[in-house]
């Protein structure tokens, strides 16, 4: 079971914002999309989930198209900070249409969110704050029987209290319900455990997926006096992702194999994920 995209490309007045992005996003994993502002991971997300059009490619659920196919598009569910409800709702009657569009809507789990974040689901929407509609949304997510659902932006508004314990309900979520779920976010840090792949998007192209593992056995930062580094980097033949500069030391960020013995004067450490990312989309693009 996957979701496939081909070649999908989107412009806007004949402005390219997607560029032939080809992904196949498999069955019950996490997914990290990241990408800095403006790459394009929200227009990919609308795309997917029927809420905009490509210009050019396919989207294959299980081998079936997913535009116009009402039964691809249940399996479906995107949150976002787009409000898809009327304000005038109360809490409770949007759990109610979400259970009557998606069906066996996983009310235990959502009672235990309720009471979990504090979530007043007798308030109309438009009454909660930027938070507590982020929370009401959440909810909403995680309780769909959908096989895919995709999270943009998913914590906006929290605070690191009720981001953490967010982050608890997916895993919890996710071992006793496997599905897929594709998070995009700019708090690296915080989902990298979470993530078992990545795919990182860079003005409109996807430039880079791989599993967490391997990007955190590939991806390295060497640091010592200047001429020291460049001189171990050419020698392992090391690709450079980016380097910073203080008095005589030397910090690069790369990516490949460091073969035989480390001299002294040098220390290879390993490259964190949201340090991976920012280095490599700092990259001119060729």
């Amino acid at each position: 079971m996957s979701l496939e995209l081909k070649h999908i490309s989107k412009a806007y007045h004949n402005k390219p914002v997607l560029q032939t992005i080809d992904w196949q996003i498999e069955a019950g994993k996490i997914y990290g999309l990241l990408g800095r502002n403006g790459a394009g991971k929200s227009t990919l997300l609308n795309i997917i989930n029927n809420r905009s059009f490509q210009t050019a490619g396919t989207l294959l659920l299980d081998g079936q198209p997913v535009h116009d196919n009402e039964q691809s598009l249940n399996r479906l569910y995107m949150m976002s900070e787009d409000n898809l409800y009327p304000g005038s709702l109360k809490v409770k009657s949007c759990f109610q249409l979400t259970e009557a569009f998606y069906g066996d809507f996983d009310e235990a789990l959502a009672k235990k969110m309720v009471a979990a974040f504090g979530l007043d689901t007798k308030q109309d929407l438009r009454k909660l704050s930027t938070g507590y509609r982020t929370i009401a949304k959440l909810i909403m997510a995680l309780c769909v029987p959908c096989d895919y659902i995709f999270l943009d932006e998913p914590v906006l508004g929290l605070d690191a209290n009720h981001r953490e314990l967010f982050y608890q309900f997916i895993l919890e979520t996710y071992e006793t319900r496997p599905r897929t779920f594709v998070i995009s976010t700019h708090l690296i840090e915080e989902v990298a455990n979470l993530l078992e792949e990545v795919v990182i998007i860079r003005n409109g192209r996807l430039i880079r997926q791989a599993t967490t593992e391997e990007i955190q056995q590939e991806g390295k930062v060497i640091t010592g006096p200047k001429a020291e580094v460049e001189a171990f980097i050419a020698q392992n033949q090391l690709t450079v992702l980016g380097k910073d500069e203080l008095g005589g030391l030397l910090n690069v960020y790369v990516k490949g194999d460091v073969n035989g013995e480390v001299p002294a004067t040098i220390h290879v450490g390993p490259l964190d994920l949201q340090t991976y990312f920012v280095q490599l989309t700092n990259q001119e693009v060729a």
